[in-house]
């Protein structure tokens, strides 16, 4: 038996497009019940469930007439606006069977990189598990740009984990796992069945690149999985073919990846810090600050900084990067970009010299300061 498995409680279930669309003929709604199906079983076992589902655009795509995934982006947007009405209407229908309410939460970039938004939605999140409602998350495609999506569900789905803290996160995708090479082109790939979240060596076995009608390959999950990972999660990579999975998954004769998050589980603020993605600049670091925000979680004084790079105000997030351009850290900027130009390799006390008025002796605090 797969322990972490087993004493999981709290699980956040992410289906992809592949698994959920009929090879880009609009949903599988045979597909989409036999999994609430299961998704019902485990919450008769006490498993509380929370839904990140792809499948908009597809479905959006197949109501359009359209054979290929557009790329340009009003265009993706209306599919995603078509297609979230059958993709919300196929879950409502399948759960109302059992009595069990769904409901459908749309997030953006901007509703996690906000502190308040991302504290309110935490809320609703948990209220909604409380009143044993399954909560169908998708990122808000009618909204989001280029810079301030997610990227794909996989990335959405860790910071869904971390948002509700969850024990397991479960990407559901068309391969057994994560193989050490392509098992689409190489006959001798030998699935990992068990590793660290933290190995750097899985990013070079995983396929970068998604398929005809997702926008993730095997790369955005392995990353997914050390996002979740920072609130203690552990994250499977599994097959959405075999039909059974969620009935057997702690089984160890199943076929599954398990990525075991093996280091401490941060702060919830630091968790939150760890999952802005979106950056305005950077701060290049001499090796004395390197070594004083790494080894020692100290903040970073402008003293220990030698260049500046971005636009950024105070309070925008910036990355710590080291003189070979090897990211450190990341962080909120106490100062603007010019300012923080003027005061940078400087004592603490040049600051109000230099500025006319003093913000705090610290370029980034080490509570606004998450260790890459």
């Amino acid at each position: 038996m797969r322990a972490e498995i087993q004493e999981a409680k709290r699980w956040v279930i992410k289906i992809g497009s592949a698994v959920l669309t009929d090879d880009g003929r609009g949903l599988d709604r045979d597909s989409i019940q036999h999994w609430v199906e299961q998704i019902v079983e485990l919450r008769q076992r006490g498993i509380e469930i929370v839904l990140v589902s792809s499948g908009a655009v597809a479905e959006g795509m197949s109501r359009l007439g359209w054979k290929n995934r557009p790329e340009a982006l009003h265009e993706l947007q209306a599919a995603a606006a078509i297609g979230q009405m059958g993709l919300v209407q196929a879950y409502e229908s399948c759960f109302h069977q059992y009595g069990i309410h769904t409901a459908q939460i749309l997030l953006d970039h901007d509703d996690l990189s906000n502190r308040e938004r991302y504290l309110n939605a935490r809320s609703t999140m948990q209220t909604l598990i409380e009143l044993g409602a399954i909560a169908v998350v998708n990122e808000n495609d009618t909204v989001v740009t280029d810079e301030i999506r997610f990227g794909d569900n996989d990335t959405l789905a860790a910071l869904v984990a971390n948002l509700v803290e969850a024990d397991l996160l479960i990407i559901l995708t068309d391969q057994d796992g994560l193989f050490d090479k392509d098992p689409r082109s190489h006959t001798d790939a030998k699935l990992i069945a068990c590793a660290r979240a933290s190995d750097e060596t899985l990013e070079g076995m995983a396929s970068g690149t998604g398929g005809r009608l997702g926008r993730g390959g095997m790369s955005t999950k392995i990353r997914a999985a050390k996002l979740a990972a920072r609130s203690g999660c552990h994250t499977v990579i599994a097959s959405g073919r075999r039909k059974s999975l969620l009935r057997t998954l702690h089984e160890e004769n199943t076929p599954i990846s398990l990525l075991v998050a093996d280091e401490k589980p941060m702060a919830a603020r630091k968790r939150w810090l760890a999952g802005q993605l979106q950056t305005r600049g950077k701060v290049i670091l001499d090796a004395g600050a390197v070594d004083v925000v790494r080894s020692k979680g100290k903040s970073l004084l402008p003293v220990g900084v030698k260049a500046v790079q971005g636009d950024f105000e105070r309070g925008d997030m910036v990355i710590c990067v080291d003189e070979s351009g090897n990211e450190i850290a990341r962080g909120l900027v106490n100062y603007r970009a010019e300012e923080a130009k003027k005061i940078i390799g400087k004592s603490t006390a040049a600051i109000a010299v230099e500025l006319g008025y003093f913000s705090g002796e610290e370029l980034i605090h080490r509570d606004n300061l998450v260790v890459s």
